[in-house]
């Protein structure tokens, strides 16, 4: 039968100290606060993985930059992920990726890396023009917009 545990308060968490070895700290329901010997305290989910069937642990960041209150909610989140089938890990890492690409794929960086490969085949005035034109023109209000985003409509109203 499983051990039932009673839910940390913060007064307990900040009255962790540390000590020779790493130990952990349970609120119930795989939410563990991990007590380091450097003093360091992090927050932990411990699930069984969806597909591999086999217990994991998730990062879900520090105290006290991640409050008890943000870490349960975050834990639930979570295991409304897995309940579906989805693993958290993997789905934090595929949304980083996502918001990394769109960051990425600015028109601006595009345009740098497109000027940088057609500014050989033209001649150095026509491709000042161009840069020039662009400049003044659409990066003001497109230079940080994912490509993905850009519409005709924004461009034809733009111009």
């Amino acid at each position: 039968m499983a051990k039932i545990t009673t839910r940390l308060s913060d007064k307990e968490i900040k009255a962790a100290k540390p000590k020779e070895k790493e130990y952990m700290l349970s609120d119930g329901d795989g939410l563990r606060v991990r007590v380091k010997p450097n003093g360091s305290k992090l927050w932990l989910l411990n699930y069984t993985h969806p597909i591999k069937r086999k217990r994991t642990n998730f990062g879900l960041g520090k105290y006290p930059e991640l409050s008890l209150a943000n870490a349960r909610k975050i834990a639930l989140d979570a295991k409304a992920l897995i309940a579906q089938g989805i693993d958290p890990q993997e789905n934090k890492k595929q949304q980083q990726q996502e918001q990394q690409a769109t960051h990425q794929h600015t028109l601006f960086n595009v345009s740098q890396e497109w000027f940088a490969i057609k500014q050989d085949d033209i001649t150095a005035n026509h491709a000042t023009d161009i840069w020039r034109s662009l400049e003044r023109h659409i990066f003001p209000s497109l230079a940080n917009t994912p490509v993905k985003a850009i519409t005709a409509p924004m461009v034809i109203k733009l111009l």
